[in-house]
């Protein structure tokens, strides 16, 4: 028997804010968050911007002594969980904790990490290795970690999937609710690289925007002058219950996950299909699997990460899922405020979404100032938008040509 699976808590960790609380009016109110990297020295660099976490102190969550078992990736990730436990009212009891499971991806995991110690190694040898470095890169332990810190003892998984990899862990949680093996998943995502080797590593693929003299307006989806995407980094979580369990404990609901969609384009390492056949399929899925009209969908939060191919091709699936409707839909890319959190990107993003229904607004695209023939869309330019909106779709897409679209709706109740 198929459950019903609602949202209790969203956690948002970006460069937008620290905290739900912080983050959601930011983005609300149009504020970039992207500057100039403080993380390392970028002035050799091609790209010298991200969208950096800027004030995160990880000792507000994690002992020190505890720092060195761990990435970035996994202190944002424990930041977000817990504020998104927070916003769910929510503590895992000892005889439900078998019930209980986290579910978290990420992109890259521990590339600083990994920098760090194999600096370590070329310096001094193996010997000068920490005994803590595979346990603090691996993209598992931030999973890891939140289990722990939260008693939950039941699910706990992991995804890889490039871009996707959060947006999978959210879907997959819906579904491990709705098949009974959980009643409470933690799930999102996390993303902790804005290292040298990152930014380095894309910059030689030319994927980054190199704005370096007006960070603020450098990532911009969707509009004719964009050149790139920004990195970001940051956590996304949500707290998945099924709806018998958020009832019988009084939670407040925020939203309803209601479909799921996954594809690949079977085409580039790095390009998406041509005509956005991959992207046009998930959508697809994503809106048959919850049996709902194509005319309910309000909005779409779009991958959109501002590179010239890209946001094209996004656009034009839009158009091939919902024919001359495309124009009527506000689709929005937060990444225009937030970078792209890679891995981190579709957890972040599923919780804007949640909070988008919720409050029945809409978060803008920012930086949007020429219009580019081939993306032809309403993408909520530079404002927020209030709109009466019953489902949102969440598109996540990444390397390899692996696709995901969560698909949520607005809670009215039973």
């Amino acid at each position: 028997m198929s459950r019903r699976v609602v949202v209790t808590g969203v956690g948002l960790v970006c460069a937008c804010g620290i905290g739900t609380g912080e983050a959601w009016p930011n983005l609300l109110a149009g504020k970039s968050g992207v500057r100039r990297i403080a993380q390392f020295d970028a002035s050799g660099f091609d790209c010298q911007i991200a969208g950096e976490v800027a004030g995160f102190d990880p000792l507000r969550w994690v002992e020190k002594k505890e720092l060195k078992k761990m990435g970035r990736f996994i202190q944002l990730a424990i930041a977000a969980a817990d504020d998104a436990m927070k916003m769910a009212g929510l503590t895992i009891a000892p005889e439900e904790s078998d019930r209980a499971g986290v579910y978290i991806g990420s992109g890259i995991g521990g590339f600083d990490v990994i920098e760090r110690e194999h600096s370590k190694l070329l310096a001094g040898g193996p010997g000068k290795i920490s005994p803590f470095f595979i346990p603090s890169a691996i993209i598992n332990l931030a999973s890891g970690h939140v289990s722990i810190r939260h008693g939950a003892r039941g699910p706990n998984s992991a995804t890889a999937t490039a871009c996707s990899a959060s947006a999978h862990a959210v879907g997959d949680s819906y579904r491990i609710i709705t098949r009974a093996d959980a009643d409470v998943m933690i799930c999102g995502g996390s993303e902790g690289a804005i290292t040298p080797m990152c930014i380095g590593g894309f910059g030689a693929m030319r994927a980054l925007s190199t704005r370096n003299d007006d960070p603020e307006h450098a990532s911009r989806p969707f509009d004719a002058q964009r050149d790139g995407f920004v990195v970001g980094e940051g956590s996304g979580m949500l707290v998945l219950e099924s709806l018998e369990h958020a009832e019988r404990r009084g939670a407040a609901i925020l939203a309803e996950i209601v479909g799921y969609g996954m594809s690949g384009d079977a085409y580039h390492i790095t390009q998406p299909a041509e005509g956005g056949d991959g992207a046009y399929r998930v959508m697809k899925l994503a809106i048959e699997s919850a049996g709902v009209p194509h005319e309910e969908i309000g909005y779409i939060n779009a991958h959109g990460t501002s590179t010239p191919i890209g946001d094209a091709v996004e656009t034009t699936a839009i158009k091939r899922v919902f024919g001359e409707r495309a124009r009527n839909i506000p689709v929005s890319s937060t990444k225009s405020m937030t970078g792209h959190l890679l891995g981190g990107a579709g957890g972040l993003e599923a919780g804007i979404s949640v909070l988008a229904l919720r409050d029945q607004t809409l978060p803008p695209t920012i930086n949007y100032e020429t219009p580019d023939p081939e993306c032809d869309l309403d993408y909520v330019p530079n404002q927020a938008r209030r709109s009466e909106t019953r489902y949102a779709l969440s598109n996540s897409f990444g390397f390899g040509g692996t696709n995901a679209a969560l698909l949520f709706k607005r809670w009215e109740g039973k």
